[in-house]
This record gives structure tokens, sequence and C-alpha cells, in this order.
């Protein structure tokens, strides 16, 4: 499979597929194609990891299109202004996503939830206490609200993020809750109680703009 990433503010990615070659998206994630695609739809792997997928923010169906001749495209668009990752994982290869990230995917990955084990992760941690488990082989396309920084952790480094801005993750990296210190702090800082904590070694890939914190800026503004 071939694929390129177009636009800017509201990116698309398009997939160039040779007959019998599938690709895997949520139900009703697709935006345009060529004339030639077979279309299935399935819970992909039963009812439970469909109704697991839905708890971490996708639908319990999922869309299969496999070209029935060479050189057919579909392409796939953006919901929300961003960017597009592309991960080519390798077998067994393991990436965490924050919900509703996932946009489309060679039918060879995996998509299934990834449950936080402490509670602090998950009631304060602005990524909540499921997020997106996706393992290889084969190429993803994740979206991301706003623009990316990549950060890479070496083993014991930390950092400090506001909830909501981690977008993907390696699987070794630790991700934790630990509460803002001082009380003036907490009053008049702005931001808030908790602050979510990532420990290497890994890679971290963060989002500018949150789609949750825009919305309560928009919110914020009517409300003046």
């Amino acid at each position: 499979m071939e694929a390129r990433i177009i636009g800017e503010t509201l990116p698309a990615v398009i997939c160039k597929l040779q007959k019998g070659e599938s690709i895997l998206t949520e139900n009703g994630g697709m935006s345009w194609m060529d004339d030639g695609f077979e279309m299935k739809t399935s819970t992909n792997g039963g009812v439970m990891k469909g109704l697991g997928r839905a708890l971490a923010g996708e639908s319990i169906f999922m869309n299969t299109y496999t070209a029935q001749q060479d050189g057919l495209e579909i392409g796939f668009s953006s919901c929300f202004p961003g960017k597009i990752l592309e991960f080519d994982l390798k077998d067994g290869e393991t990436i965490i996503a924050q919900k509703r990230s996932f946009l489309c995917a060679e039918n060879t990955v995996d998509i299934s939830m990834q449950f936080r084990k402490k509670l602090g992760a998950g009631f304060f941690g602005g990524e909540g206490f499921i997020m997106q488990k996706i393992t290889g082989p084969g190429k993803v396309f994740l979206e991301i609200d706003g623009s990316v920084v990549k950060k890479e952790l070496q083993a014991g480094e930390k950092l400090k993020v506001d909830n909501g801005y981690v977008a993907v993750m390696t699987k070794d990296v630790k991700l934790n809750i630990e509460t803002v210190k001082g009380v003036k702090n907490i009053v008049f800082g702005g931001e808030g109680l908790f602050l979510t904590t990532l420990e290497g070694p890994g890679t971290v890939w963060l989002q500018t703009m949150p789609i949750s914190k825009l919305a309560g800026l928009l919110y914020m503004g009517q409300a003046r």
C-alpha cells in the first residue's frame, strides 16, 4: 500500500491499494474512493472487542475496504484542524493513543482499548481511564489536534504535561498524575489541581490544541 498526506489545516490521507490489499477504518470514516472497492462491515474480532473499541472512543463496527483491481485510491479526512501522523509498525510493535485519534490502518493492524491501571490516572488525567492500544504489523494513521511536538524521553526522564495534551506514546512510557503543589498555584495558577507526568524510556507525541481545551475556551467566550 502507498499513502500520501495532503492538506495543512484540515489534512487527509490518500491510500493507493493494489488488487487484494485492504484498509480498515471506523464506521463512516471513509471520505471518497475510486470505483472498484469491496466494503465489508464487521466487529473486526468479535462483539467484545467491538465494545472495547467503543469504550476507547471508536465505533463498535469497522469497515474494511478491499481493492478489486490495481491502483485504486481511497481517502480519509481529519474531522478537526490538526495533523495526520503515519506509523509503520513492526510485528508486535505497539503504540498508545488518545481516544478518537484512529483514522485508518492496514487490516493487519490490531486496535483495542488500553485500560489505565492506576485510579488517579483515570479519574484526574485528561487522557482518562481508557486509551487506544494499536499493535502492528502495518501502517496506521492517527489524527492529532493542532500541531505536533515530539519528545524523546530517556530512562527515568520525566515530562509534566497539562491534561489532554498527550496524543500518542510508545508502550513503555509510564503515565501518572501528580497534584500541583502550593495553594496559590492551585487557586491562581490556572492549570487546575493535577498534571500528567510521563516517564521514559520512550517517545511521546504532544498535541498543541486538544479539542477539549478548545471547547472550553469557546464555552467561556459564549458565557461572557
